[in-house]
């Protein structure tokens, strides 16, 4: 077990603590404000740690900071004792504030690198490289990718974990470049996260998490290399970081490529996987918007020309059927072609060609889902991340202050610390954890049947209050302010304010589950908070959509007999034409509102924060503030990381993988809002938060089986919103319907007569004294209502027709029909296509073989040459020539 406690643990005593870190004055660094060293200039900076000096505080309040105190020069000797060098310097801004700086010389570095695995450069990547497709046309493709004069392309290196003692075979041209910044800055806080600041008998407490969480310390973080919009002038800066801005973070710079490389050389591998899917998935939302538009315009050219929305507008079939009211007493009888305007918007959306588009996008997920394994294994070869296993991973510090039983890893043989587990302790806080989960989701529910209740009582308000008389003032808009639509719109925005109040509660209470549980590693904490957060909002966000695409309109009875919810409201009713149109209002709110609140929270947030820390902290002039302190005037990034980025694009995935049979323009939509979203989040990391502290990452994490999962239940749903909640079944069933059948007196394959058909016959004199409309015209016998029942004074009357089992019969078939092609078709592409392209395969295979000839059979073959005789019966020495693949030994000399 690499990098636990006991490889590192230090009994001190108060003759072990060394003197406080050396003071610098400030006025040393006025003439160089970007400078990145120590005061000697040779000492590189690593990382940077903030406090407030207590000698500074007032008298009375000077004793409760001397814990803090001791605390403090505890740690920092600690941090000495494992070779770590500190240099303190005052604030310019507030003299109550001090910066120390932290170096780590080269044999720490050395030492740190091989207990975390890291791969370094032992040999020219001498394979050749794919040509790119787009060669012939690089007079164009050159303007959408960086500039190649400002960041050039790096040369490749087969890599290999690095040894201590094996340094020579590694490729060192310059010891201060050979580990990057941000090697540098993932080392120092791994010593950070584990130097002991407290110790009480055999109890010991450490890590520089809890000492920020205390008020030890204000903040910690490594330092940004320059200046996001000015290049530096320091000799020790790479200035990757105004690269980064000018070239992939600046507005002018949105059509360009990302340059990933760099990313993940300034942020680490885990911000670059995240930008990497962003951009892939953001590059196949583009196909699929295209077909979606296309989708989109095909359904607006044709609303005009759809013969059963002019038979509803058509003042002589439309205008002559008088539908039955929708709730009790207060609703009054209505025309069908009052609902003209709806039914044309509702062909835009409800026509052949979602189902074309629909089958379309299950086949999509699956190759962008394929096509970015391929993506992503290419990326684990060129960011060495193709062996990072979990065993790699140290052990988060809030697992290791707890841990007290040891146990002998199985994989390893090396004794590590676990926590003082019982099955009983395990079960309770997995029950605990399960248990308010299941808590916050019932709550969830119930908010939904909140505004299942407000949608009836709403509905019941807008019939009685939107007549003709009423509509005055709204004369323009009277075709389009009917009762459903200012239902359905004041619903949408009451849920999607529900949705964003329960999303801020639960946030806190999952984050607080997953603390309770204390994984082990940061892989499995930030995966169980993934998995808790994920259910919870897939059930906050989709609810609504699911109950207006399954459950609304679906048991409603008829006039005479309709269905209560509670005993008390009367279930509410789709459209004419279905609740389709619904669906898609609902969803354009949902995704429009939290585009929005995003945006504001990601961006305005953090922007106004640093402005008006600013204003409060500023000084004559910006020049005087060292670079450590610029840092520290912007905000620091998430401690959870990018968990909200990602969780906020696979709710995006679900609406348009979900729910797109009902919205096409979903994928327009969510491509139009990624093309800012990758600059948004580019631009927040790069001007707004402090530098992030570098991670290593093989992947998504648990996001990759989550988009999987929804993939598969979206060809699900898809079939059965077009089976259910659009027309379109019904449709088809009549169109080749013929006159043996009672519903079908047509035998031309024609929609005529579609909606005669589709509407059932009531008598008025059959409603119940407790459903009987407050005001019934004196010319009115019979209504009209959306069902497939017999009339009344047939035999069976009110009973459903045979047309009704034959459109039922139709849609399980259909959903059966298409899940199973999907499915097929699925399965085939990802059998077809290898997750892993052979090019990629050859060289990792070419890089074991290196790094096994040149790392492991050296000590064999300078064994033998140290061993071989000579005839004077000495042993001389023998040269080691590398050469390729073969190493030689030459004892000519």
């Amino acid at each position: 077990m690499y990098g636990t406690m006991e490889e590192e643990e230090y009994e001190f005593q108060d003759a072990d603590l060394p003197d406080e870190p050396c003071f610098c004055p400030q006025a040393e660094f006025n003439d160089k404000p970007d400078s990145l060293f120590f005061n000697d200039g040779v000492r590189r900076i690593d990382f940077i740690l903030v406090y407030e000096d207590e000698d500074k505080k007032d008298f009375e309040k000077r004793h409760t900071f001397q814990r803090r105190k001791r605390r403090r020069e505890y740690f920092e000797a600690s941090l000495m004792k494992m070779g770590i060098e500190l240099e303190a310097t005052q604030s310019v801004i507030n003299d109550e504030l001090l910066f120390v700086k932290v170096h780590m010389p080269w044999d720490v570095l050395c030492t740190y690198a091989e207990v975390l695995h890291i791969k370094l450069p032992i040999q020219p990547n001498d394979l050749s490289s794919r040509p790119s497709p787009w060669r012939h046309f690089s007079c164009i493709t050159k303007h959408f990718y960086p500039d190649e004069h400002l960041i050039m392309k790096e040369t490749e290196f087969f890599t290999a974990p690095f040894e201590k003692d094996r340094l020579e075979y590694f490729h060192v041209r310059d010891k201060d470049l050979f580990f990057t910044a941000a090697m540098r800055s993932r080392m120092a806080y791994y010593i950070l996260s584990r130097a002991p600041y407290e110790t009480r008998g055999s109890t010991k407490k450490f890590g520089i998490t809890k000492l920020l969480d205390s008020g030890v310390y204000k903040a910690a973080y490594p330092l940004h290399d320059s200046r996001f919009n000015v290049k530096s002038e320091d000799e020790g800066s790479t200035c990757e970081r105004y690269l980064l801005y000018r070239e992939w973070a600046h507005p002018k710079s949105f059509y360009k490529m990302q340059p990933l490389n760099l990313i993940r050389k300034y942020y680490g591998e885990k911000i670059g996987i995240y930008f990497a899917w962003l951009g892939f998935y953001t590059i196949m939302l583009a196909l699929a918007a295209v077909v979606g538009l296309g989708c989109f315009i095909y359904g607006y050219k044709t609303q005009n020309t759809s013969t059963w929305s002019k038979e509803v507008c058509d003042p002589a079939i439309g205008g002559q059927m008088v539908m039955c009211p929708q709730c009790d007493r207060e609703c009054i009888y209505w025309r069908l072609n009052s609902t003209c305007e709806a039914s044309k918007k509702l062909c835009i959306f409800d026509n052949f060609g979602t189902l074309v588009f629909a089958v379309f996008m299950s086949i999509w997920v699956t190759l962008f889902l394929e096509f970015w394994k391929r993506y992503q294994a290419e990326l684990e070869y060129m960011w060495d991340t193709v062996e990072f296993l979990e065993q790699d991973e140290p052990p988060r510090p809030e697992y290791e202050a707890k841990c007290t039983h040891e146990r002998k890893n199985p994989v390893t043989g090396v004794n590590h610390t676990l926590m003082p587990y019982t099955a009983c302790g395990r079960c309770l806080r997995v029950s605990v954890g399960i248990g308010t989960v299941f808590f916050w989701i019932l709550l969830i529910l119930a908010s939904i049947v909140a505004i299942i209740v407000y949608r009836l009582a709403a509905f019941f308000a807008f019939s009685a209050k939107l007549r003709a008389q009423d509509l005055k003032e709204l004369e323009p808009l009277k075709e389009y302010v009917t009762p459903q639509m200012a239902t359905a719109v004041t619903a949408s925005l009451i849920s999607f304010v529900v949705i964003m109040i329960l999303n801020i509660l639960y946030e806190r209470v999952a984050i607080w589950i997953t603390d309770f549980e204390l994984p082990r590693t940061k892989t499995d904490y930030e995966n169980s908070l993934t998995l808790k957060m994920f259910l919870f909002q897939f059930v906050n966000y989709y609810s609504s959509c699911f109950y207006i695409a399954f459950a609304k309109g679906k048991a409603v009875g008829f006039p005479g007999d309709p269905v209560y919810l509670l005993g008390k409201y009367r279930n509410e009713e789709c459209d004419p034409g279905g609740c389709l149109i619904e669906l898609t209002t609902q969803l354009s709110i949902i995704m429009g509102g939290k585009a929005i609140w995003n945006n504001i929270q990601e961006v305005l947030l953090p922007w106004v924060k640093n402005l008006i820390f600013r204003y409060c902290t500023r000084v004559a002039s910006e020049k005087v503030i060292p670079c450590w302190e610029q840092d520290y005037r912007l905000q620091p990034f998430s401690k959870h990381g990018l968990f909200y980025e990602y969780l906020e694009m696979v709710i995006q995935f679900g609406f348009v993988t979900l729910f797109v049979a009902s919205f096409p323009l979903a994928p327009i939509l969510a491509l139009v809002n990624n093309l800012f979203e990758i600059r948004v989040d580019a631009w927040k990391i790069t001007t707004q938060f402090r530098r992030i502290v570098p991670e290593k990452a093989q992947d998504i994490g648990a996001w990759q089986p989550i988009l999987q999962g929804v993939a598969i239940l979206a060809v699900a749903t898809n079939a059965m919103i077009i089976a259910f909640s659009s027309d379109m079944i019904p449709r088809l069933v009549y169109y080749w319907s013929f006159s043996v059948y009672p519903y079908g007196d047509h035998s031309n394959h024609t929609m005529q007569g579609y909606i005669e058909s589709s509407l059932s016959i009531f008598n008025i004199s059959d409603f119940s004294n407790s459903s009987l409309p407050m005001r019934t015209p004196y010319n009115i016998t019979t209504c009209r209502y959306r069902d497939f029942r017999y009339p009344p004074g047939h035999p069976r009357q009110y009973e459903y027709n045979v047309y009704y089992w034959h459109v039922i019969a139709a849609k399980l078939a259909f959903i059966i029909v298409m899940e199973h092609i999907v499915y097929l078709t699925k399965f085939v592409l990802s059998y077809v296509i290898p997750d892993v392209p052979y090019r990629v395969k050859e060289q990792i295979r070419r890089e074991k073989y290196l790094t096994q000839v040149i790392l492991h059979e050296t000590n064999l073959k300078l064994v033998t040459r140290r061993l071989k005789p000579v005839d004077d019966g000495t042993v001389k020495c023998a040269k080691v020539n590398l050469t390729g693949e073969e190493m030689e030994l030459d004892f000519s000399q």
